[in-house]
């Protein structure tokens, strides 16, 4: 309870910081609507301009529904009804243990500014400002009071680099970094709507996979043998991270390019037991002087 209120603390003080910080809104229809739709006139649930077949939330979006976590009982051969009632019994109670209980806190964090005239990743070190922003990322997080409970990064040496200055200024006792994962490398997660800078396809076929993979992978609702909330830091990068909102979302995930981060910002998520899906902060950069500003 203490560390709830210390959470909700930490995001009422979110809400004040923010307001000099610049914030990217995604607005886009999951479904593509011709002049031949018919729209309603305004109302609570059913707004002017949104179509009738606008996608309703997902809520078995990570497969984590109880229902898809059990397996259905086989038919019996019998044309008795006899024991049909443990049976019942016997799947509620399997449901009920594959229920969530908690909720996953992911914070997103971007890298710092880094040296982009380097020719390999090794070249591209952070910068003395990239240094500076992730110091004050790591002070806001350390700030808020919150006791993480995992720390992934990106394999790629910029983010590396970021997370080490974070992770030394938390000085979270009992918390490491638990991996350096290639699946969260930088990329190109698709082809964004509209068209921005054309790339080769190939760039899409290869990373995109591996992205949508690392959604999979990361951003689920809690497994039913956590019992408290989790609070987990991911250092990675802007294509990915705002490729992870537009999913996590139910955006369509080709309107990722619309969204701008700064360097070392913050975006955070919720994923509640029901499976629902909270934007906490998209962006924030709000603990650095905007001096310290960056997006390249």
């Amino acid at each position: 309870m203490h560390q709830r209120m210390r959470f909700l603390k930490y995001w009422k003080w979110v809400g004040g910081a923010a307001a000099a910080a610049s914030v990217s809104v995604v607005v886009a229809n999951y479904y593509t609507t011709s002049a031949s739709t018919a729209y309603t006139s305004w109302s609570p649930s059913k707004p002017s301009n949104v179509s009738e077949s606008y996608g309703k939330w997902d809520y078995n979006w990570d497969k984590r529904e109880p229902y898809s976590l059990v397996k259905p009982p086989k038919r019996s051969k019998s044309k008795s009804d006899s024991g049909s009632g443990d049976k019942e019994d016997d799947i509620m109670e399997q449901l009920e243990k594959r229920k969530a209980k908690a909720t996953r806190h992911i914070f997103l964090i971007r890298h710092g500014q880094y040296n982009m005239d380097g020719d390999t990743d090794k070249e591209r070190v952070l910068t003395e400002l990239g240094e500076k922003q992730a110091l004050y990322a790591g002070k806001r997080l350390k700030e808020s009071g919150t006791e993480f409970t995992s720390f992934i990064v990106s394999n790629m040496t910029r983010a590396i680099q970021t997370s080490d200055i974070i992770f030394k200024e938390l000085n979270q006792q009992g918390l490491c970094i638990g991996a350096q994962d290639p699946i969260l490398r930088e990329g190109s997660p698709c082809l964004p709507e509209p068209e921005a800078a054309k790339r080769l396809d190939v760039y899409y076929y290869e990373d995109g996979p591996r992205i949508e993979a690392a959604f999979r992978k990361y951003f689920h609702r809690a497994e039913p043998e956590q019992e408290k909330d989790s609070y987990e830091i991911i250092v990675c990068h802007a294509n990915v991270i705002r490729y992870f909102v537009c999913r996590a979302l139910q955006f369509p995930g080709e309107a990722w390019l619309r969204i701008s981060l700064k360097n070392c910002s913050l975006s955070v998520l919720s994923i509640l037991p029901s499976g629902r899906v909270i934007l906490r902060a998209l962006g924030d950069a709000g603990h650095m002087p905007s001096d310290l500003h960056t997006t390249t």
